[in-house]
């Protein structure tokens, strides 16, 4: 976890999960149930965003510099772009080039490290996120509401493509799941609270859409997640203190009805979610953070249908 001021020096804390999360204590109460702090430093710089950089024990931050962690956290390097003020890069790794970290603030400056893979454009678009759909081919979203896809062996021009429904003056997010070989969906969220599902091969024709209720238009911590364990299953925060569990196969265009809200965040002061992420190996457990400094592991169950 790292903080975000731009104002003061921001520490960064490589934290412990309580016992349940680790699966050392199968009791559903236990007496320890905080985070324990293992090591940590500090930057100079706002930290928006943090990625494992697999097969390392490096962790790229926002914009982007590289942190080494053994018995504390230091800098390695720094990656710093010429991003819009107020921008910061997004971040997306893979498992089968941890040595590639795929950065940008735009669709003008996505890049990968270690590689000459970039390609100049003249596109303005502003990045809201990246993935990776295979070693070879990355997916780039506009916060704007285009899609950009990009062969990594090829340096050819990008071509956003919109994201269906989208609209002016929308801010979009989106998440990639592969759910069988050469099958990735991507799930797309609106911070107007429309949410579309797509097919990696067919990019412009929506699967399913929905609609979620949300309280403010918010898009700063925007955020949507598939499950890794729960076919069909995502996570969307960003909106306000809560952060709601949604099955996309039941997304027919009307108003989409969350399977699960976690509301722990939203009992102080009305705080914003500002991150969250599912465990990789515990199916229904997920990890969130708000913006008054609250880091939340808890474990949702789905209501019985009457």
């Amino acid at each position: 976890v790292a903080g975000y001021s731009c104002s003061a020096r921001n520490e960064i804390l490589q934290l412990l999960p309580p016992p349940t999360v680790q699966g050392k204590e199968s009791q559903l109460l236990c007496p320890n149930r905080d985070f324990k702090v293992e090591c940590g430093g500090f930057s100079n710089r706002p930290i928006y965003e943090l990625k494992h950089v697999p097969g390392t024990r490096y962790s790229p931050g926002g914009s982007m510099g590289i942190y080494g962690v053994s018995m504390g956290i230091y800098g390695v390097c720094g990656i710093y772009g010429n991003g819009p003020m107020g921008s910061w890069a997004k971040m997306a790794t893979d498992a089968m080039r941890p040595t590639w970290v795929l950065h940008g603030c735009g669709v003008s400056s996505a890049q990968i490290t270690e590689l000459e893979t970039h390609t100049p454009s003249s596109s303005p678009l502003e990045l809201s996120s990246l993935s990776f759909l295979d070693p070879n081919t990355a997916l780039l979203c506009c916060a704007s509401g285009q899609l950009c896809m990009a062969d990594t062996r090829q340096c050819i021009a990008l071509q956003p493509a919109a994201i269906p429904a989208a609209q002016p003056g929308q801010r979009w997010h989106m998440a990639a799941a592969c759910t069988a070989p050469s099958t990735h969906y991507i799930a797309c969220i609106s911070n107007t609270g429309q949410l579309v599902l797509l097919d990696a091969r067919n990019a412009s024709h929506c699967l399913a859409a929905a609609k979620c209720r949300v309280a403010t238009c918010s898009s700063e911590f925007l955020s949507v997640s598939w499950a890794p364990a729960l076919q069909g299953c995502v996570a969307v925060s960003g909106f306000d203190g809560t952060v709601c569990i949604y099955d996309t196969c039941s997304w027919d265009g009307r108003d989409a009805a969350p399977l699960f809200v976690h509301r722990g965040h939203a009992l102080r002061l009305q705080p914003l979610v500002t991150a969250h992420t599912w465990h990789p190996h515990k199916a229904r457990t997920v990890l969130s953070a708000a913006s008054n400094g609250a880091l939340h592991v808890w474990e949702w169950v789905q209501p019985h249908c009457s």
